[in-house]
């Protein structure tokens, strides 16, 4: 993310406006005059910061940050009443958002509320300058530090290919890489290919950047695919192939993207890898920098993204396995190479649809500003279960690491383009945890250096197949002395970790409480309210409550109470050396004890041990309930006698006197890392078919859903109201070319005007089934002509202390609120001045004093702004005017309607135009 400064136009009207879900808009957090219109549907009034705009049947939300916002990862989000209303497209200005309003009507809009990656942005937080937080004591070091140079000096070069066109986006994709090779290694090498994620696209100078694709005249494209050198430098050092790709074209045509952009940047992934594997296949084809890098070994590829970069890699590795419908697709050639394996940081996971045989580490900053609700946990806890579980699917979490160091382009005082800490700090309120000087925070270079270390680990796991490395990735405790001083955590699932006891799995609890991870009552969500800070396991998905998805809360007043769990078949952890839990406790929190103790099918008993856990540094702002790994023997099952290819129950009994805990699952565990191999299993893809709505009769359409692949699986299907957002949700069995996913969208054709509607469902994986493409559904347009739009003076000729008042009318009632703007407009002779209006409302309309005293026509930002709700046919504007003593002449005003898209005046528009007589 950065912050463009000279980019940004103050003007609402020069809002770019978008037909699909994504939208711009335009607020202040004090409504100005079009903001504060008069209006038929006053009955709720938008909070501050908030309006209604669009007009012309076409009505759209608008929120405007009293801050600029950069462009950055996350997805904004509007809410209402607590429900996802749609992702809006940002405007120009960095200020502003706005969302086309389908089928929603201006009266239904209570609660409103602006979201990104997990944190509120219309309601500044002023938490902090908190007691100072102690970073935890450092790891045992692990007994071989991937973060050392290998043997090998580097070569560095780029190459620069023909754009590329892909599926959605109206221009081309530059095909543009900075390569980092080895010199002098022998045989071939494995690659290693890493993809970056949003920012600004364009930049000219230190302040003056844009989202726009192909760039202005005047300014260049942001290096950020320069930004992993050091990365680079290091893994070439160690003998493997790097190649950086630039997708700029993407991040600046992404935002209409129902994914966000996951498939266009997976077929750029596998564009490039296609002309890596006919490079290897025809060496004199290929560009200078990599003739002379040795040969590459496409049967190990790691991909390591940023971002969006990270779900857009992840995506990749799902296309290479499971091919997506061709006509969604960028690539349409053969896969001749084979993804070992993934490193994503700080990632997007708007899908929550990882691939589950593929290994990965998911490095989650700790202080990420950005994609701050840490969603990039889904990669590990979203795996559980889909597939045969031998992949390791890892969390490394970063303490005091931001989202934009790992980039050094995105990085101040190191960039090329304008750059900044993504992690806002209010410098009078700063975070305790995260602020620039708090013990916890790292800085860029420290930050960078732990970022290099763990992809070099991952490199040498999932490529080399060196075990040495796995401890510091899969929960063992152990730190990489490289990557000092920073704290680096670790969990996972997968890899040799057998059966264990899963809250998805159907288990029961007595002494705690099974958990909903999301979930609107807090009596049912597993943090529930009081919760200081955000957990990445509870991530929500675009709807308020998601079955299938729970955690087991522990809360004790006094210690042995035991919380027992027990599955519904006895579990066997038969060959497994320990139990590993995952488990936390509130950030902050120290000396947490619990007894861990099994049960058999008999009813025999043995008591594993004692554990200890702390909280991770958090705060209110960050999101720090993160579980931490913990590993007991099974030694003191075995001299107890405890069948443990019989075991029932697990209980966690409190010996702290009081505290809280949430158990996420336990497994049996031994050392070693599997070799995997993708399972053959079904693919779903939702897609979306526009209908018109007609003008009689009922037509029913059906969502688009292809299945594809091999077998079958389970997925769970949620269908959104598209006038509440609310989903139900049901279980489907699915089969390649079946049509198990039966989606009816019945529609009645009427011949009053009104907004398209979207009937949208969304689909997730749940046992032996991959999905690519997850949101679709039933577009309906309405083809019915606008009505027509007058204007008729109501008094349009007063005496001053009086309103002026004109009637705006319908030719007919429609289905959708109709609204409509007017820009003040110089007019010939004696003007309405600012003295001749009431100061209040002055203030409110356009944020404006009287003095000094000027024609209205003179005052930034004055407008008229006026909504006719749907069923009705006229709403009446007013402009007050104030008595005074002074003898003036009769003065006059105008206004002049605008497209809300431009702000400039609307060719034949509508006028409304009034004169004030002298009253004294």
């Amino acid at each position: 993310m950065v912050r463009a400064r000279h980019i940004w136009v103050t003007a609402a009207a020069l809002l770019a406006v978008a037909a699909a879900s994504p939208g711009a808009a335009v607020a202040q957090s004090q409504p100005p005059a079009h903001a504060r219109a008069s209006s038929a549907s006053d009955g709720g009034t938008l909070p501050p910061g908030w309006r209604l705009a669009g007009g012309r049947g076409a009505p759209q939300l608008e929120w405007r940050s009293d801050r600029p916002l950069p462009m950055g990862d996350a997805r904004v989000e509007f809410r209402s009443g607590g429900e996802l209303l749609g992702v809006p497209r940002p405007g120009r200005d960095g200020h502003t958002f706005r969302l086309p309003l389908h089928g929603q009507r201006a009266g239904e809009l209570t609660g409103l509320q602006v979201w990104s990656g997990g944190r509120r942005l219309d309601a500044r937080t002023t938490a902090g300058a908190g007691a100072a937080v102690k970073p935890p004591a450092p790891l045992p070091a692990n007994g071989v530090d991937p973060g050392e140079p290998g043997a090998y000096r580097t070569r560095t070069g780029e190459y620069s290919l023909n754009p590329v066109r892909l599926p959605g986006l109206p221009a081309p994709v530059e095909m543009r890489a900075v390569v980092v090779a080895p010199v002098g290694a022998k045989g071939k090498r494995p690659l290693a290919l890493f993809l970056h994620g949003r920012h600004v696209t364009c930049y000219k100078g230190r302040e003056d950047a844009t989202g726009d694709w192909p760039c202005p005249a005047g300014m260049q494209p942001v290096p950020s695919h320069r930004g992993y050198l050091r990365d680079q430098k290091l893994l070439a050092s160690q003998g493997y192939v790097t190649v950086s790709i630039s997708a700029n074209g993407i991040n600046g045509q992404d935002f209409a993207a129902e994914d966000g952009g996951a498939q266009a940047r997976s077929s750029l992934v596998r564009l490039h890898l296609a002309r890596w594997a006919d490079w290897a296949d025809h060496p004199g084809t290929a560009p200078e920098i990599v003739r002379r890098a040795p040969r590459v070994d496409l049967s190990r590829v790691l991909l390591i993204g940023h971002s969006r970069g990270g779900e857009g890699v992840n995506r990749a590795a799902l296309d290479s396995l499971y091919p997506p419908p061709a006509d969604q697709d960028g690539y349409h050639g053969p896969v001749r190479w084979r993804v070992r394996g993934m490193v994503l940081i700080g990632p997007t996971v708007f899908g929550q649809n990882p691939v589950p045989d593929v290994p990965s580490v998911t490095v989650l900053p700790g202080c990420d500003g950005d994609v701050s609700d840490l969603q990039g946990e889904v990669y590990v806890d979203g795996t559980r279960a889909v597939s045969d579980g031998a992949a390791l699917h890892s969390a490394v979490y970063v303490i005091g690491a931001d989202h934009n160091f790992f980039n050094s382009e995105w990085t101040p005082g190191q960039a090329a383009a304008p750059a900044e800490d993504d992690f806002y700090d209010d410098p009078q309120h700063p975070d305790p945890v995260c602020g620039k000087h708090a013990a916890t925070r790292l800085t860029a270079d420290r930050q960078h250096r732990a970022g290099s270390t763990y992809i070099a680990a991952a490199a040498r796991l999932f490529l080399a197949g060196d075990d040495r490395v796995r401890p510091l990735l899969d929960g063992s405790g152990k730190r990489a002395p490289s990557a000092d001083p920073a704290r680096v955590l670790s969990h996972a699932v997968g890899g040799r970790r057998g059966a264990g006891f899963l809250p998805d799995g159907g288990v029961s609890v007595t002494g705690g409480r099974l958990c909903d991870a999301v979930d609107p009552s807090p009596a049912k969500a597993c943090l529930g309210q009081g919760a200081k800070g955000a957990s990445p396991h509870f991530v929500p998905w675009g709807i308020d409550r998601e079955p299938g998805r729970h955690a087991i809360a522990l809360h004790w007043t006094r210690a042995g109470t035991p919380a027992r769990v027990t599955a519904g078949r006895p579990l066997s952890l038969a060959g497994a050396k320990a139990l590993a839990l995952r488990l936390f406790v509130p950030p902050n929190t120290k000396g947490t004890q619990l007894d861990v103790s099994l049960t058999d099918a008999s009813g025999h008993r043995a008591k594993l041990g004692r554990v200890g856990v702390d909280g991770l540094p958090g705060s209110e702002r960050t999101t720090s309930y993160w579980a931490r790994e913990i590993r007991v023997p099974l030694t003191a099952a075995g001299r107890a006698g405890l069948d443990l290819r019989e075991v029932k129950s697990l209980e966690l009994t409190p010996r702290s006197r009081s505290g809280r805990a949430w158990l996420m699952d336990a497994w049996g565990w031994r050392a070693g890392t599997p070799a995997v191999r993708a399972a053959a299993l079904p693919r779903v893809d939702v897609g979306r078919a526009t209908v018109d709505e007609g003008d009689s009769g009922v037509r029913t359409y059906h969502v688009p859903v292809r299945v594809t692949g091999h077998g079958s699986g389970q997925v769970r299907v949620y269908v959104l109201d598209p006038a509440t957002g609310r989903a139900r949700d049901r279980l489907v069995t699915v089969r390649p070319g079946g049509h198990d996913i039966d989606v009816p969208v019945e529609v009645r054709g009427n011949t009053r005007y009104g907004t398209d509607v979207s009937h949208d469902i969304l689909v997730k994986a749940v046992h032996r089934t991959v999905v690519g493409s997850y949101r679709g559904g039933i577009t309906v347009h309405d083809d019915d002509p606008a009505p027509t739009m007058t204007v008729t003076p109501v008094a349009g000729r007063v005496t001053e202390g009086q309103s002026l008042t004109w009637r705006v009318s319908l030719s007919q009632a429609v289905d959708v609120d109709m609204s409509a703007m007017f820009a003040v407009t110089p007019v010939t002779g004696p003007e309405l001045s600012t003295k001749d209006v009431p100061a209040a409302w002055l203030r409110d309309t356009a944020g404006a004093k009287p003095d000094p005293e000027r024609a209205l026509s003179k005052v930034d930002g004055l407008w008229l702004w006026t909504d006719i709700p749907a069923g009705r046919t006229s709403a009446d504007v007013t402009v007050p005017t104030v008595k005074d003593r002074v003898v003036e002449p009769e003065e006059s005003v105008r206004f002049q309607q605008v497209d809300m898209r431009t702000g400039k005046p609307q060719p034949g528009g509508l006028v409304l135009a009034g004169s004030v007589l002298n009253g004294s």
